[in-house]
């Protein structure tokens, strides 16, 4: 029901995508740019939107045939943009369920242990001081959320780290990381610069091309391997520390190396994405309730679940307002704010696993 659904959700939003925006395009022209034979027999061209220009040029690939104006439009601005939205929902979706297992608690997500604001943090940095960097972002942003997670579990370790001083360590370091953000915002002089910032600190898919793509592509691919490899381990952190050590689980060595999954698939993601809030919260909750806790069937779900709604909210945030854009960040913010607000209200023990 969950793929169904979410691909369903899927397929609306890619038309809508494809086809809306400052270029106005009819959902047909849209279908027949996506298959247009200029494009499929056109090897070059499709090298050179995968690879980049500079690969094809060490690789001596030809230029490939030009094409007509609203395929360049499809292919270049609008296919990309949707791809990156499906490969962070689903970095997203994963990261929320490994941390909410290793914690114990369905509130936990990458944004509440710190490791979106470390990783933030990060490319700030390199966006002020070093922008002769930014190449380097995702090294980048993958090192901001292993120190902020380092951080963390420095803090909450007392005999081991507990989930609820793990948690409570986040929020302090996602806190000071937060600020330290906002502090160098006021150190950009270009203004280009600052929107671009801005943009990023919301959460937001303006701009993504295919350099993005294949930014995510690889971590996105090794995100999904890894934790359907490490299903195990999780469904036993969920059973509690003493009941996990007692089936034979070293469970801050299991711990550690999840955690390291999950900065891996969040991190990732802002470098692409910037700061896009409660996806790691929504979608984990959502599927839980639908197939139970077994994270194999958990991760199935969130593999259809976390596009689904990136890419929708990412079509609303496009479009609504057109052709004035929103962060895609301010509409899963705001969805899930409500979406939460309501389960809190519903379940009095909400926040437990």
């Amino acid at each position: 029901m969950i793929a169904v659904v979410s691909l369903a959700i899927i397929a609306v939003s890619i038309v809508f995508q494809i086809s809306g925006g400052a270029y106005k395009t009819t959902s047909r022209d849209a279908f027949h740019a996506l298959v247009s034979a200029e494009v499929w027999a056109n090897p070059g061209f499709l090298f050179r939107l995968l690879l980049g220009e500079t690969a094809c040029e060490q690789l001596s690939i030809p230029d490939g045939e030009p094409v007509s104006v609203s395929t360049m439009i499809v292919w270049s601005i609008r296919v990309p943009r949707t791809l990156v939205g499906l490969l962070v929902g689903v970095n997203l979706a994963f990261a929320g369920s490994i941390f909410q297992a290793i914690t114990r608690n369905e509130m936990a997500s990458p944004y509440l242990l710190g490791i979106n604001q470390g990783a933030g943090l990060s490319i700030s940095l390199i966006i002020v001081l070093f922008p002769w960097l930014v190449p380097l972002i995702p090294v980048f942003a993958m090192l901001g959320g292993v120190g902020a997670f380092f951080v963390v579990y420095a803090i909450a370790w007392n005999h081991g780290a507990s989930p609820v001083r793990l948690i409570l360590a986040g929020v302090i370091v996602g806190a000071v990381a937060s600020a330290v953000q906002t502090a160098l915002r006021y150190m950009i002089s270009d203004i280009s610069v600052m929107q671009n910032a801005m943009n990023w600190l919301s959460g937001s898919l303006i701009g993504s091309n295919w350099v993005q793509v294949r930014m995510i592509l690889p971590w996105s691919i090794l995100t999904v391997v890894l934790s359907l490899s490490l299903t195990r381990p999780l469904d036993l952190l969920m059973l509690g520390d003493q009941t996990a050590t007692s089936l034979g689980l070293n469970v801050e060595k299991w711990r550690f190396l999840l955690a390291f999954v999950g900065i891996m698939a969040a991190a990732s993601s802002v470098a692409v994405a910037g700061l896009v809030g409660f996806v790691g919260l929504i979608v984990p909750h959502v599927v839980r309730s639908l197939v139970g806790s077994p994270h194999r069937r958990m991760f199935v779900g969130c593999l259809f679940a976390g596009p689904a709604l990136l890419v929708l909210a990412d079509v609303i945030s496009r479009l609504a307002l057109n052709p004035i854009q929103l962060p895609v960040g301010t509409i899963t913010g705001t969805v899930g704010g409500v979406f939460f607000l309501f389960m809190m209200r519903r379940k009095k023990e909400f926040g437990k696993l």
